[in-house]
């Protein structure tokens, strides 16, 4: 690239940043993922030393974020919050220390302290004779917002210090933090959000901006925000050698720190570090994008001083960027083991996550009505650990009017069967028992080990069996012959003998393990039991009307509806039939062990430390009561565990007996005589 070259380009990525950091730091709508744009200022820096000459008096190189709105006053920090240079591997860690190592002219070794990189919001806070006075957003990092009253909010952050034993607070000093949200508080967030018709947040840190940054510090409060702090600015009437001394003197006058930060010795420590973090990064509750690796000592830090936006003595090592923006080319649909047609999206392929990604789920109609997200829309696609890719919003601003929207098929695109929406549901399904997208999957479950618990017959050989024709159905697995067998790969004389003999044991299930492994939706070992109990029989369920269904406690609307159209599919209904000319025979459903709960009916909500709710209820069932999922007059007790829901606060609002884990398990040992 020649000057002339050189000069225009740098002028387009000025003018390209300029934009993008408009969007991030004051629309709080982002246009591009975070490692495109570290791509964009990497590309210009390198430009910049390229041509030293150039005027770099206004170039985004020269500054952090972008200026405050007018919305809110201005706070002009006591000393700058500069942003941190970036490194994207561990050669590039190497290089950090190799760098600090020649500049301070000794090659002993540097202990570092290592931080968690929070994706959120930087602030710096002014606390006065320990009392917390002023804070403000990073803003260009001299001047930034005044959001001191949506601070005070944020209710892990102390409004005063408190200094233990004999130690003195300073009498000013400027304490530097992340506001961030939490994962789980972010998905309940934009879940209200879209239900209020509003549109929803791209990711955590987009929502703690936003919240950080309202006018009505009582819309803010509403906002789970969260805070760590990480370093000081300016102190007065006080002094620290080490940043991690500092880190620790914070924590001790009530100050939130992350837990997970440590000090670490060398370099190499540093990048043992680094892969330690990203492993457990999913686990973590909140968002991270990479760790922070800082020179402990801070004379240390002084000396080595700063350079254009960034000091020498720090370094952000980033992780494979989560977030990535694309086009979708195109909307197909995939159909699941339980008929489930699922839109996916088929898009120009991204790196997100350190893989290349084309395909990104987009849950279900409703979803793509919320995010109005068209074929050929340019979009954000996310990626977290092993979780299939999702479209996280639209980019509006790219639209050329040539996008077209998507509508969910009548029919199954693989079978043609109807396809239905039940009331109370967002999916669309395939009710077709014998629809070849389902089958494998169906087959699967039927085998398993809750359902006929068919023994030998995995993955593998289902697969086999499927792939060799010998299958199309589940029902087709007893008419399997020994011969049919041994002509398949890995079968010997005795293999195939074991398995006929597990298939030919399965004929005789209790019934509620038949109504399992038939995959009718919502129908778990819990409902199955249910049905076995109340009917004794596949015929009867099969006669029974949706009135007769729903009237049995234990079994809602929308089971009751989703068991009578199982019933009615007629594909379903061979299969039945196949079933019974192979001579399975199902053993009527099994009464209650014990009636000493009989006319009770328990709800449970939150969950138990000593067993599964699933364990729980059929412990209620096999002593005569029932367990419902609705709280109303009928119900007798709620069993509450950690974290209860909604139906906690209605039993207490209806007078309803509560019990937590240890009285259900008094009541139980009452009811059985083995207390």
């Amino acid at each position: 690239m020649n000057r002339p070259q050189a000069l225009k380009r740098i002028s387009e990525l000025r003018d390209l940043i300029e934009y993008h950091n408009r969007r991030y730091y004051q629309l709080d709508d982002p246009e591009i993922s975070d490692h495109e744009y570290d791509t964009l200022m990497r590309e210009l820096a390198g430009l910049e030393e390229r041509f030293p000459d150039v005027d770099r008096t206004a170039s985004p190189t020269q500054r952090v974020g972008a200026s405050p709105l007018d919305k809110f006053s201005t706070v002009t920090h006591l000393t700058p919050m500069l942003s941190l240079g970036n490194a994207f591997s561990e050669e590039e860690v190497s290089e950090f220390d190799e760098r600090i190592k020649r500049q301070l002219g000794d090659k002993a070794e540097l202990d570092f302290v290592a931080e968690p990189k929070i994706d959120g919001v930087a602030v710096n806070l002014i606390y006065e004779q320990g009392v917390f006075r002023v804070g403000a957003t990073r803003g260009d990092g001299f001047t930034g917002e005044d959001v001191t009253q949506n601070l005070r909010t944020i209710r892990t952050l102390p409004l005063k210090m408190r200094p233990r034993d004999q130690d003195h607070v300073p009498d000013r000093i400027e304490i530097r933090g992340e506001v961030y949200l939490e994962k789980e508080a972010f998905r309940k967030l934009n879940e209200l959000r879209v239900e209020q018709g509003e549109s929803a947040f791209a990711n955590p840190r987009n929502a703690a901006a936003g919240s950080l940054r309202q006018l009505d510090p009582r819309i803010t409060a509403r906002r789970p925000l969260n805070i760590f702090c990480y370093g000081v600015g300016s102190i007065e009437g006080k002094g620290f050698t080490t940043h991690w001394d500092t880190l620790q003197t914070l924590h001790d006058w009530g100050l939130p720190t992350n837990p997970d930060i440590r000090l670490v010795r060398d370099v190499q420590a540093c990048i043992g570090y680094y892969r330690h973090i990203e492993s457990i990064r999913e686990k973590l509750p909140y968002e991270i994008d990479g760790v922070v690796l800082k020179v402990n000592s801070l004379s240390l830090q002084d000396r080595l001083g700063m350079v254009s936006r960034s000091p020498r003595w720090a370094v952000a090592v980033k992780f494979a960027p989560t977030q990535a923006t694309t086009v979708i080319e195109d909307i197909v649909i995939g159909v699941g083991r339980t008929g489930v047609l699922t839109p996916v999206a088929v898009m120009k392929p991204v790196q997100v996550g350190g893989v290349t990604v084309s395909r990104a789920t987009l849950h279900n109609e409703d979803e793509i009505a919320k995010k109005d997200v068209r074929i050929g829309d340019t979009v954000i696609v996310q990626r977290a650990g092993d979780v299939i890719p999702e479209v996280v919003k639209v980019v509006e601003g790219r639209r050329t009017g040539n996008e077209r929207p998507f509508r969910m098929p009548e029919k199954c695109p693989v079978c043609g069967s109807r396809v239905v929406r039940l009331e109370g549901e967002v999916a669309h399904r395939c009710i077709d028992l014998a629809c070849p997208a389902q089958i494998r999957e169906n087959i699967k479950h039927f085998v398993s080990r809750g359902g006929m618990d068919i023994e030998g017959l995995g993955d593998r050989i289902v697969s086999q069996l499927l792939d060799a024709g010998l299958i199309g159905d589940p029902a087709d697995l007893y008419a399997i012959t020994k011969e049919q067998l041994l002509d398949l790969e890995r079968f010997a004389d005795k293999s195939a003998d074991n398995l006929i003999q597990a298939i030919a044991r399965s004929k005789y299930p209790p019934l509620e393990r038949l109504l399992f492994a038939l995959g009718i939706r919502h129908v778990g070992e819990y409902v199955a039991k249910i049905l076995a109990r109340k009917f004794g029989s596949i015929g009867r369920i099969e006669a029974a009307s949706q009135e007769e269904l729903t009237a049995i406690e234990g079994i809602g609307p929308t089971i009751a509806e989703s068991i009578y159209r199982f019933y009615r599919e007629p594909h379903n209904l061979k299969i039945l039939r196949k079933l019974e000319q192979a001579g399975v025979l199902p053993v009527a459903g099994k009464h209650a062990t014990s009636r000493a709960l009989a006319g009770k009916t328990f709800v449970f909500t939150g969950s138990l430390k000593g067993f599964s709710r699933e364990k729980a209820k059929e412990i209620v069932v096999s002593l005569g009561g029932t367990a419902t999922s609705t709280v109303s007059k009928k119900t007798d007790y709620v069993i509450a565990g950690e974290d209860p829901g909604s139906k906690y606060e209605k039993a207490k609002s209806m007078g309803v007996a509560i019990l937590d884990e240890e009285g259900f398990l008094k009541l139980i040992g009452e009811a059985t005589g083995t207390e």
